[in-house]
């Protein structure tokens, strides 16, 4: 059992930062969180300023939760308007973590057109069938299953996971994978513009997943992913709709997603989580289009 003691100008929001849409292995159990990151089983817990944690090092821990970035400076930086300024007086303290690209990829694929809880079941269902056992917990653990796997083991087995259409992508993007080990890493090294596109040349991953999976699996913190939340956040409270549109559309979430990132900066993926975060606070704040040069001190909303 470990011990990190917080800075006292450095916050963290532990729960808001596991179970806020960006990370699918985390259960909260008897006080604890417990989530598989690697080939361990971490738990982990926040008593005020301190987090305490077993099956992992301190390093590891600091890595993960992005203890080392300066989140008030961040927060200072996106904080351009009422709407925004609400969304971190909620949530302040979420991080966006550090998580491994390739589990990120998949469990992105798997997000495609449903919810938190699928998601859960589908990535937990894909780990117990491929991944390998992890010794030493009450219950029966498993890591997250390398590309290798996924391809040899598809089929049927792959099937059984109750993915539904998204189990050919699983496996398509598996094998590009296993052909191509490196892909990632180089897909690392890529200007964001450059490594959208290749995320995009995978099976089932869209513009949204492919933003999601540069904030969430490459801590590219100007993505600004576009689901069906944020679209509804930024038509009420920052741009409405063009005349005659109905629904969603890549140009209209391309239009979204482009002013997002203008208008919060190069931390826009930390206003996009900020936002999903306080999704449901946001009714009773308006703003229309405000400029990149807003201010952040809305006059009457403190």
């Amino acid at each position: 059992m470990g011990t990190i003691r917080l800075r006292e100008d450095q916050p963290l929001d532990l729960s808001l930062s596991l179970s806020c849409g960006q990370a699918f292995r985390w259960e909260q159990r008897e006080g604890w969180w417990e989530g598989v990151v690697g080939e361990s089983l971490w738990r982990v817990r926040q008593e005020g300023r301190r987090v305490i944690y077993s099956g992992t090092t301190a390093p590891a821990v600091r890595h993960y939760l992005a203890l080392d970035e300066n989140l008030p400076v961040i927060l200072a930086s996106i904080d351009r308007d009422p709407v925004v300024y609400r969304s971190i007086e909620a949530c302040r303290g979420l991080r966006i973590l550090r998580q491994d690209p390739w589990e990120i990829l998949i469990s992105f694929i798997c997000a495609t057109n449903t919810n938190i809880p699928r998601i859960r079941k589908m990535i937990a269902s894909l780990a117990r069938t491929f991944g390998k056992r992890i010794p030493g917990s009450d219950e029966a653990v498993y890591t997250f299953p390398v590309p290798e796997a996924l391809l040899v083991s598809c089929g049927d087995h792959l099937a059984a996971c109750r993915l539904g259409y998204r189990d050919r992508s699983v496996a398509g993007t598996a094998g590009m994978v296993e052909e191509d080990p490196g892909i990632l890493n180089r897909i690392a090294g890529f200007p964001s513009n450059d490594a959208r596109a290749a995320l995009l040349s995978f099976p089932g991953v869209g513009p949204k997943a492919a933003d999601c999976i540069l904030l969430f699996g490459f801590h590219r913190l100007e993505s600004f992913p576009v689901d069906v939340w944020i679209r509804r956040i930024m038509h009420d409270h920052y741009m409405p709709p063009p005349p005659g549109a109905k629904g969603s559309s890549e140009k209209e979430d391309r239009r979204i997603r482009e002013f997002g990132q203008e208008h919060f900066g190069a931390y826009a993926g930390y206003a996009q989580e900020y936002l999903f975060c306080a999704r449901e606070l946001l009714n009773g704040v308006k703003v229309r289009s405000p400029g990149p040069s807003s201010s952040g001190t809305p006059p009457a909303r403190r």
